[in-house]
């Protein structure tokens, strides 16, 4: 193995090196060792070369032509970060310049083939054995309190940031691509509208609607939903979110008939003929499931209709990765925990009168924003380093967006439009 350091080491905030790269005379650890040989492994079960800084391939064979394949540049302290934290330390590896894509590689690319295994990489008697890697998580507060510093955490990084990738509806969720069509060549903004529109009828709001939205985003839905003749009452923790959605509903002209609280679900009364929320679930925290579905149910009147959009996992890595902690859960999401659909049916059989009536799944749509949220986010890297973002905060969003992407395209989360109505 090459040693040979081809990029600087960047600073990571807050993040602590492992203890093992404080070695005298370098040299790797016992565990960096077994983590060579299981990474080699699997890199080659998924048909991904793993190059060290002068080219050379990691464990047997040689690298194949249009393979994706990924660069080690700092292979010491990347294979130290993945020992000792496997979970978190591919994440911070690559927000600290350790590896990357090769050239004619796209990093999402690198890591669609490890999606598409995720559930087939370990066989079944390996799980029993995840406590040796898995680090428990954190005490969660998702509180009222507690989800309020979460969502500033993520949301109030900067609206004029979210700005630079998103499109001009600042919709912050998965768009709905017209199937007849490629989706490469489609309008993202038409797109997250079709999304829209869609959460919008699949709640049946209408002139005169009684509309109550869980997660306001930058405000586009209750536009939405207003110029439909609806009024609407829609909730937000992120200042910064609330105060630029206040301006988009007065230019839109809408004023009138939205109400922007910054207010938790928890916290809200009044009945509603609908009640809708895009990718909010994700962020309650598991043992807070039965509050937010019981919250929707006390908030709807009778005849209503609930429309919930969340990022879905399958019921078995749900089991398998519920009491474990992630990369994303540290960086970009804290407290944050995606459902399954079985686990959504259970918690709303137990906890409310709500049963779950149609879901229509579209994660390739999810796939396909992603890679346009980060080619615009890459593209105008300039303009958000200007508003005093670093090379690290690049790395760590690029990385994010792209883990994203990846995991949608092969299958490991998946995202649905779920409808509820009292039977």
């Amino acid at each position: 193995m090459t040693t040979t350091q081809t990029s600087p080491r960047l600073h990571l905030p807050g993040v602590d090196d492992p203890t093992c790269l404080s070695r005298r005379g370098g040299g790797l650890c016992r565990r960096a060792q077994v983590a060579r040989i299981v990474l080699a492994t699997a890199a080659r079960r998924a048909g991904v070369d793993l190059l060290w800084p002068d080219g050379s391939p990691v464990g047997s064979g040689e690298p194949a032509p249009g393979r994706p394949a990924v660069e080690i540049r700092r292979p010491r302290d990347f294979l130290e970060r993945v020992a000792h934290d496997p979970k978190i330390g591919i994440g911070e590896a690559y927000m600290a310049g350790d590896w990357r894509a090769a050239p004619g590689t796209d990093l999402a690319s690198a890591m669609v083939p490890f999606a598409e295994r995720i559930e087939a990489f370990l066989p079944p008697w390996l799980h029993r054995l995840r406590f040796v890697v898995d680090r428990r998580p954190p005490r969660t507060d998702n509180s009222p309190a507690g989800a309020r510093r979460h969502i500033e955490a993520h949301y109030d990084l900067s609206n004029d940031m979210f700005a630079t990738f998103l499109d001009p509806s600042m919709s912050y969720s998965s768009a709905r691509f017209d199937l007849s069509l490629p989706r490469e060549g489609q309008d993202l903004q038409d797109a997250q509208l079709r999304k829209i529109d869609a959460v919008l009828d699949a709640a049946r709001v209408g002139p005169g609607s009684r509309v109550l939205e869980i997660g306001t985003g930058w405000g586009s839905l209750a536009v939405r939903a207003a110029r439909r003749g609806a009024r609407v009452v829609t909730l937000t923790l992120s200042a910064e979110q609330a105060s630029l959605a206040r301006e988009r509903v007065e230019r839109a002209g809408v004023a009138d008939r939205v109400s922007i609280r910054l207010q938790d679900y928890r916290e809200v009364d009044g009945s509603y003929d609908a009640v809708v929320s895009v990718e909010m679930v994700e962020a309650v925290g598991e043992a807070y499931w039965p509050a937010y579905f019981r919250a929707i149910d006390e908030r709807l009147a009778p005849g209503g209709v609930a429309a919930v959009q969340a990022i879905l996992m399958s019921h078995q890595r749900l089991r398998t990765t519920r009491r474990s902690y992630g990369w994303i859960n540290k960086h970009i999401f804290p407290g944050g925990i995606i459902p399954s659909m079985e686990a959504i049916e259970a918690v709303t059989r137990e906890h409310t009168d709500l049963r779950v009536q149609s879901v229509e799944r579209f994660g390739a749509d999810y796939a396909e924003t992603l890679r346009r949220w980060r080619e615009r986010f890459l593209g105008e890297w300039d303009r958000i380093e200007a508003r005093g973002f670093d090379a690290v905060f690049r790395r760590r969003w690029e990385f994010y967006l792209a883990f994203c992407q990846a995991g949608f395209t092969g299958g490991a989360i998946d995202v649905g439009l779920i409808r509820l109505e009292r039977p």
